[in-house]
């Protein structure tokens, strides 16, 4: 794990300035409030998870994969597999949409929250509506479904994905797709070689709820620090660090004394 502290860009509820929010911070206030609001009015971030540079490979390679489609302006091999009535879109700002620190950006002027987030890729259907499309890789014994706890968080991104292209007037489908490639475990020998199977998964959102959810992150910021989360694996281990600190440096404290009355004792 990486950690890092940050002086910069910290939320100040008198600027009247733009504060960046972006979909991975929202994502953080619904997990924990607490830890939300001390990433974001002190820079104390939570330790960074090592980088997935094997996700990043396959996912860097999709892009490329249906970007060669989106010049020919035609359906991908999976779209044709799956009966999806769509080809990839093509718009002179997809780059900066794909890119972590720009993404699509939308100003939420009742919380002056600059909220934003980076797609991998968009589709579009016959009736000109945009499908929200994220590429996921995994590497599991059963086929890749929704239904666990990290793929609800994978829900939220694509109807926050969904509510920021709707904000920038596009025409947007309830429906997204997640490009979702599965490693095979079942081969006799690696040979330097690693294969998946590739699977869509459809998905209708529902972003009724983000209105709500950043209007709450406002009213988190603005008002004190939230107390522990008892689900939050950060929470419970600062509380316990705290208190076996605590008894710690007391233990330590009455060690100290006992040898300085002893020390003092063989001076006389």
């Amino acid at each position: 794990m990486n950690y890092t502290f940050r002086s910069k860009k910290l939320f100040d509820p008198k600027s009247k300035g733009q504060h960046r929010l972006s979909r991975s911070k929202i994502e953080l206030f619904l997990e924990c409030p607490r830890c939300f609001y001390i990433d974001q009015k002190f820079g104390v971030k939570r330790p960074d998870f090592p980088a997935f540079t094997l996700n990043s490979a396959v996912d860097t390679l999709l892009k490329k994969e249906f970007d060669i489609h989106r010049v020919k302006k035609d359906a991908h091999p999976l779209m044709k597999e799956y009966g999806v009535d769509a080809v990839p879109f093509s718009h002179e700002d997809l780059e900066k949409w794909r890119h972590t620190f720009t993404g699509i950006q939308f100003f939420h002027r009742q919380t002056n929250f600059l909220v934003f987030g980076a797609i991998d890729d968009l589709w579009i259907n016959s009736k000109d509506e945009l499908h929200i499309v994220d590429y996921k890789a995994t590497s599991k014994t059963n086929k890749p479904d929704l239904e666990g706890e990290y793929q609800q968080s994978y829900k939220r991104q694509m109807e926050i994905y969904q509510w920021l292209f709707r904000q920038n007037g596009f025409k947007v489908s309830n429906f997204g797709y997640f490009v979702y490639v599965n490693g095979k475990r079942d081969k006799k020998a690696f040979d330097a070689r690693l294969e998946f199977d590739v699977f869509l998964i459809p998905y209708e959102g529902n972003d009724k709820w983000i209105e709500d959810a950043i209007i709450n992150a406002r009213k988190c910021l603005v008002g004190e620090l939230p107390t522990p989360n008892d689900s939050c694996a950060y929470c419970n281990y600062r509380k316990d660090a705290a208190n076996t600190t605590a008894a710690a440096m007391k233990i330590q404290k009455k060690s100290t004394i006992k040898k300085n009355k002893i020390d003092n004792a063989t001076l006389f």
